[in-house]
């Protein structure tokens, strides 16, 4: 039984970290090699599967440490049709690990939530096509189909909501808010964006909010943020617009480069977490709405702390 789902928590405010860039911790820090960057993968073994358990007690331990109600997002982003076919999961198997996946944090919740500070399930769904440049966009409705059988299969777990994150077009986005619907389950959609503050497929990401609520009668919780630096977005989110108030979260990139320069990059960058943390907190200034925090490429449980020590004082 999921314990949130009827009511997500964090829709009342309050700050609400998230972790940060598993799978930049997961090749640049523990020396992993990750098929197709499919994190689930390493859960196949126990030592695998133990180095993903230490790694959100890690990050829960800082939002129990600064009080924070905390969102875990399960490490399943590539775990999805085509891209676990590609590293040999079959449909059955896949249903398998994105199950023991939320088993996984349900046991993280179990040790580390508490009175005043709760702590919340996420399925996490990525996209069907590369995160940083999508080649082919589907229609919604062919997304809808996709997306429908990891979501079904979150359904039936403790997962609280699903997250679709480094959404890069519109009808895609439209399509997993469809299937959730269908699913009964919450959802949030976040859309990565350029450095121009556009998505990878060039619509305004305030155009994008608003075709996704127009299409799914407003279906998802709040919409996010993600794999892109603050100084990508921060200028293009006005202030008196209704949609920035339909954003609720931020997962950003610890470098300034563009996705393009990421993607050819074979050493990390990590940029600095204190300015990170540090724009964080001028964001959360001019839209304290925005409570669900956490980081993405390049980023670890450094800027994590950052964020939150940053945040929490200017909350």
């Amino acid at each position: 039984m999921s314990k949130h789902r009827t009511h997500l928590p964090q829709m009342d405010g309050g700050i609400f970290l998230t972790d940060s860039g598993l799978e930049t911790t997961l090749v640049f820090h523990d020396g992993y090699d990750l098929p197709e960057f499919a994190a689930f993968d390493i859960a196949r073994t126990a030592e695998g599967m133990a180095r993903l358990k230490n790694y959100f007690r890690r990050h829960a331990g800082i939002a129990k440490r600064d009080g924070a109600g905390f969102i875990l997002e399960s490490y399943t982003w590539r775990a999805s049709r085509d891209w676990g076919a590609k590293i040999g999961y079959s449909e059955t198997a896949l249903a398998v690990a994105n199950t023991e996946a939320i088993e996984l944090l349900a046991a993280v919740r179990g040790e580390f939530e508490g009175a005043g500070m709760p702590m919340v399930i996420s399925g996490c769904i990525g996209p069907r096509d590369d995160g940083y440049d999508p080649a082919h966009i589907m229609s919604a409705a062919k997304a809808e189909a996709y997306h429908q059988a990891q979501i079904d299969t979150f359904a039936a777990t403790q997962a609280d909501l699903v997250s679709a994150v480094t959404m890069t077009n519109i009808p895609e986005a439209i399509g997993i808010a469809r299937a959730a619907v269908k699913a009964g389950m919450p959802v949030i959609i976040s859309f990565t964006v350029e450095t121009d503050g556009r998505l990878p497929t060039g619509e305004a990401l305030g155009e994008a909010i608003e075709a996704v609520d127009r299409s799914t009668a407003s279906a998802p919780a709040y919409y996010m943020i993600n794999c892109a630096h603050p100084t990508h977005f921060a200028e293009i989110l006005p202030g008196d617009e209704q949609w920035t108030r339909r954003l609720g979260g931020i997962r950003a990139n610890a470098s300034t480069c563009s996705h393009a320069e990421l993607d050819a990059a074979t050493e990390l960058d990590d940029g600095d977490p204190e300015e990170l943390g540090r724009q964080y907190r001028d964001l959360r200034a001019r839209f304290p709405h925005i409570n669900v925090l956490g980081g993405c490429c390049g980023t670890d449980h450094r800027h994590v702390e950052q964020i939150s020590h940053h945040c929490s004082l200017a909350a």
